[in-house]
């Protein structure tokens, strides 16, 4: 057979101090889990299911309690349940959500917002409606990289006008959106600046104002020191991200696969 020769390692020698978590789409619309190494991108383990018990089996029974303790952080989404075992498994390791999925869910409140103020516009062809409809791109940039000077012609509204214009005519017209929208920018700052005491006066000081990111705020203070973690530590998903585009690449390639065994078996040699 041509995999007879092909054995596959029981576990790594040495478990690195800072480790990533994911989780993928594999065989016949299963979800299996994938850990790398933060630092090298080296894969450590490809699991077929992202089941808890099945990841707390593995690591507990191929090391020990001496090696695990010296994980020093686990990079995660916002998947609560990697959340719920990890310091059971690495009693020093410090939780850290990935920083993209922070501003992404922080945006996809924008984003909700943003469509409901737009279904309480009567007039389809105001200014206001085509900013809000065509222009949704310029609420999710930067404060700092918004252009305020040099007028430019935007697609939908037809007009000439500063991308700060164009915005500043939205919030005004709509203050429960301009709230929405400043907590965002607030999000996005303490994020790209890495500013963990900035990100912890927001929530701390965060008033409910009955939105689309009350719900948002509520999941960030109960995720709370993993979430102020992506402003203290360098690390992020984006290695595990890397090699999980490398299986979507093989499978799409190979047209897919029916044998799992088969397909971890080929996820193992591209990974190594």
């Amino acid at each position: 057979m041509l995999n007879a020769n092909i054995h596959l390692a029981y576990r790594v020698k040495h478990l690195p101090e800072n480790l990533c978590f994911d989780e993928f789409r594999s065989c016949n619309h299963w979800m299996s889990f994938n850990c790398c190494d933060a630092v090298s991108h080296r894969r450590i383990v490809t699991l077929k299911d992202r089941l808890s018990k099945d990841i707390i089996d593995y690591f507990e029974a191929r090391f020990s309690v001496q090696e695990r303790a010296q994980v020093q952080s686990v990079t995660i989404d916002m998947n609560a349940e990697y959340g719920s075992f990890i310091h059971r498994l690495f009693p020093n390791a410090a939780t850290i959500i990935d920083r993209f999925h922070i501003i992404q869910l922080a945006g996809r409140a924008l984003d909700n917002e943003r469509t409901q103020t737009i279904r309480t516009i009567q007039d389809k062809h105001s200014r206001i409606y085509h900013i809000l409809k065509s222009q949704w791109r310029l609420f999710h940039l930067d404060e700092i990289k918004v252009n305020d000077s040099k007028a430019v012609y935007l697609r939908g509204i037809n007009e000439y006008m500063t991308q700060q214009n164009a915005i500043d005519l939205a919030l005004d017209a709509f203050p429960r959106f301009r709230s929405v929208y400043q907590t965002y920018q607030g999000i996005l700052s303490a994020i790209h600046q890495k500013d963990a005491n900035a990100f912890q006066s927001l929530l701390t000081n965060y008033q409910p104002t009955s939105n689309q990111m009350d719900i948002t705020i509520n999941t960030f203070i109960k995720n709370g020191s993993a979430l102020l973690n992506s402003c203290r530590y360098p690390f992020s998903n984006g290695p595990i991200e890397g090699l999980n585009r490398k299986i979507k690449a093989l499978k799409r390639n190979c047209f897919g696969f029916r044998n799992i065994d088969n397909f971890f078996i080929r996820i193992s040699l591209i990974h190594e």
